[in-house]
């Protein structure tokens, strides 16, 4: 090992443990009753471990109905994400028609946009069209607003694509649809991949539009949003749903680690 690499380890390793101080502080905090909680979690005296906080917000609260709502909410926007991103991106790069790069822009555009812009808007078009307390409501601005950066990041991925490969199948009688379908799909997996996962850690720990639009199918970040109380702060509850939200992401950044590695790093155009 070089000095340099040492060097690059140990900044690396540093890093990681100033990173890892507030997650052990969230975990303490979840196993010590409110008064000791209360007091912060680096406190030593008096030091208790229990699960109260853990059986009391299962019990107080409906995170099982939530659960589900949140995991169609990002399962869904994941999925059409995935679904339309491609043939987006493929169309723009590849493809030539008018107004292209003036549509890209715009669309570009929208990745600057505030959400809190598009609130208002967004609620009365629910409320006349009757999707108000409806999971669309919340899935269609979750898809709208992902194009931006989805159809840059595949598009990325795309600029290194060898064009003969794609000027044989056109010699070889394929048109626009049967050469995305057959040449350059099967070689975007990684970096749809990527977006997929980036899709679903955003989705999942969304918010805002959630809180606004929906009434009763309210997903895990608007139900951990009401344990605050007016004036009890309930940190060991807060801590407890911090750890309960964060499971799922992080689970499926682990499984899924290598195909995010594949898509932010590979740009080889060739198929696998």
């Amino acid at each position: 090992m070089t000095r340099s690499s040492r060097w690059a380890t140990a900044l690396v390793s540093l890093v990681a443990c100033i990173w890892i101080v507030p997650v052990i502080g969230v975990i303490v905090t979840s196993l010590r009753p409110v008064q000791e909680a209360a007091l912060g979690w680096w406190t030593t005296g008096p030091f208790t471990l229990t699960l109260a906080s853990w059986r009391d917000i299962w019990s107080q609260f409906p995170l099982l109905n939530a659960f589900w709502v949140t995991l169609k909410l990002a399962g869904s926007a994941t999925l059409a994400t995935m679904l339309l991103t491609p043939p987006a991106a493929y169309a723009f790069h590849f493809l030539r028609f008018p107004l292209r790069r003036t549509i890209l822009l715009l669309i570009v555009a929208t990745f600057v946009l505030p959400q809190q812009v598009i609130v208002l808007p967004l609620f009365r078009l629910w409320r006349d069209w009757g999707l108000i307390d409806h999971v669309l409501a919340v899935a269609i601005p979750y898809v709208g607003l992902s194009f931006a950066w989805s159809i840059v990041v595949v598009k990325h991925f795309l600029d290194d694509f060898p064009r003969e490969l794609i000027e044989a199948a056109r010699i070889d009688g394929c048109g626009p649809v049967a050469v995305f379908w057959r040449v350059v799909l099967p070689n975007m997996l990684p970096s749809i991949s990527a977006v997929g996962i980036l899709q679903f850690l955003w989705t999942w720990n969304a918010l805002l539009l959630p809180l606004l639009y929906l009434r009763s199918q309210i997903p895990l970040p608007v139900a951990f949003a009401r344990i605050a109380g007016t004036y009890d702060a309930s940190w060991n509850l807060r801590a407890t749903a911090a750890l309960i939200t964060a499971i799922v992401p992080l689970m499926m950044f682990i499984l899924f680690q290598r195909q995010f590695a594949g898509g932010a790093l590979s740009r080889s155009g060739g198929k696998e």
